[in-house]
């Protein structure tokens, strides 16, 4: 269940117009979190960010699935967009035992730095450098003035720190 916190971010988002991937975000944040403060678990990076977006589509976020994601995925997608709409049959306690027991021995590493940024690049590697080139361009320009400058600002200081 997300926190309260988590909804009202989301909501905020969808207020302000952004994309439902930022949306996610949110939920994705929460669950690496949570991984970190060691509530639980994960195996991978790549699995805390699937627990997220799941707890996001199930929160009525409609996040799209990945073209090339595999079939497995896209039902679980479509499993968590059937739950937001309330048809949802209740999960059985020793099946959501079962998951959070095993989610319980899970180690931590998932959530650190190094591992987030590891998957950051690898995923990021899997798009095209046109891709990569329009999403940076479409960053720039929905950041406004205010944000451009101060990126600039901070972009000096990195680049005047490792002259």
């Amino acid at each position: 269940m997300p926190e309260a916190k988590t909804k009202k971010a989301a909501a905020r988002d969808k207020r302000q117009g952004k994309s439902t991937s930022t949306q996610a975000g949110e939920y994705v944040h929460e669950e690496i979190e949570h991984v970190r403060k060691g509530k639980h678990g994960a195996r991978s990076a790549k699995q805390a960010i699937a627990i997220g977006l799941s707890k996001a589509r199930r929160a009525g976020v409609k996040a799209p699935v990945s073209k090339t994601a595999k079939k497995s995925t896209k039902q679980k997608a479509a499993q968590d967009e059937k739950a937001a709409s309330g048809h949802r049959k209740k999960a059985a306690s020793k099946r959501s035992h079962a998951s959070k027991r095993a989610l319980k021995k899970e180690g931590h590493a998932a959530a650190s730095h190094a591992s987030l940024s590891k998957q950051a690049t690898s995923s990021a590697r899997k798009r095209t450098a046109t891709s990569r080139s329009a999403a940076a361009k479409k960053a720039a320009r929905t950041k406004g003035a205010a944000g451009r400058s101060a990126a600039a600002k901070k972009a000096a200081s990195t680049r005047k720190r490792k002259a």
